[in-house]
């Protein structure tokens, strides 16, 4: 019986990183194929951007891999110094002459050569990591009193207001709602969560009306074939793709709208060509490994809170969450539902920064699953002897 545990306490490890080893290679297979036209346009090599991706996944499997050998608890020690770095970096990237602009944001700091990174990624990893220690160390305050949230809701609207300045609007939603989010799980009193809910909204209202850009996708999203070449160009080419991949696509390699058609193709909309090339039955099988994986990484945070190790918890939920809005801004925008926002679909799209710390993030709840194991084995043992 005694042999037998190990194995039954590994199984639910194995099905989290069964899951992310299946978003991983589709993310991989699906870059390759996206972006070899475009590859070999602009670079004389068709297989540029694919190579570099798989040169970014493996420096996030080793990210994945030192995450999971930290313990959790150095994480939380470390995670006031981590914001900091993150907090330097994203006043760094603003820094004429230092952070690289590219397309009229500036959100990118140059390392060698070609390669980049960028910092609301890492802001977001050194966000979460914070906020899970800072929930369970001013747990009674979070809990009854509105001035416990007041510092972490301070330093919240600091990394939104650098965000915004690159502007990257994608990241602050993402970050405000993982934030929010924990902090309701946490235990913040429900009116306290909507107000700020209702503060945020109407700063992202007053945000989207100031900037005609902003504006403009709102309106072109509701009917983007009123202006097919101009402002819902990139929606109606992604819908044309989605038209086109019917039941079961037209093949991996065969997509006709990577062919310059559809921009980012290979970016924030890998997953129209994805489900142009599988269609109905490959954006579903997609869709239910990303079900599969938050559902698993949530419940590894129902785990850690039931055993009271409340950082684990909170991280887990947080990591959670992050990961949730990503993959439901990403294709609810690819799709028409939500409007046409740049903001990459995790382990699939191409982009290092944010490969690497996904990986990282994942690297940390695996060891939080790995630490629930022996602790479930002997909860087994106690209830066969019961029994």
């Amino acid at each position: 019986m005694n042999r037998a545990a190990p194995l039954q306490g590994y199984s639910g490890d194995a099905l989290l990183l069964g899951f992310s080893v299946a978003l991983i290679s589709i993310g991989l297979i699906a870059i390759a194929s996206a972006s070899i036209e475009y590859s070999d346009f602009h670079f004389g090599n068709p297989w540029h951007h694919a190579e570099r991706h798989t040169l970014y996944l493996l420096l996030g499997i080793t990210a994945a891999a030192l995450s999971y050998m930290i313990p959790t608890e150095t994480f939380n020690r470390l995670s006031p110094w981590l914001l900091f770095i993150a907090f330097a970096l994203l006043i760094l990237v603003l820094m004429p002459g230092i952070g690289r602009e590219v397309n009229g944001a500036k959100r990118w700091l140059p390392l060698l050569g070609a390669l980049t990174v960028q910092p609301s990624e890492f802001a977001k990893f050194a966000l979460l990591l914070y906020t899970a220690g800072y929930l369970v160390r001013q747990e009674d305050a979070v809990r009854h009193h509105w001035q416990g949230l007041a510092k972490l809701i301070f330093i919240l609207g600091i990394v939104a207001f650098l965000l915004l300045l690159e502007p990257d609007f994608g990241a602050t939603v993402i970050a405000v709602g993982a934030v929010v989010g924990m902090m309701f799980l946490a235990g913040a009193r429900l009116i306290y969560v909507l107000a700020l809910l209702a503060s945020v909204a109407l700063g992202f209202l007053v945000l989207v009306f100031s900037a005609p850009y902003r504006l403009q996708r709102l309106t072109a999203y509701q009917d983007p074939w009123s202006d097919p070449f101009g402002a819902g160009f990139q929606l109606v080419q992604s819908l044309i793709a989605f038209g086109r991949g019917e039941w079961f696509g037209v093949g991996l390699g065969n997509s006709i709208q990577k062919l310059f058609y559809l921009p980012e193709a290979h970016t924030d909309f890998v997953f129209s060509i994805w489900a142009e090339e599988t269609g109905l039955f490959g954006a579903l099988l997609l869709i239910l490994l990303f079900v599969g994986l938050i559902t698993r990484i949530m419940q590894t945070g129902w785990r850690a809170a039931a055993e009271g190790n409340g950082f684990a918890a909170y991280l887990c939920f947080g990591v959670g969450l992050m990961f949730a809005g990503q993959v439901f801004i990403n294709m609810g925008a690819s799709s028409g539902l939500l409007p046409t926002k740049g903001l990459t679909l995790p382990f699939v799209s191409y982009g290092g920064s944010s490969l690497i710390m996904n990986c990282a993030l994942l690297g940390i709840v695996l060891r939080i699953a790995q630490q629930l194991r022996p602790e479930q084995r002997t909860d087994q043992t106690v209830s066969r002897r019961v029994l």
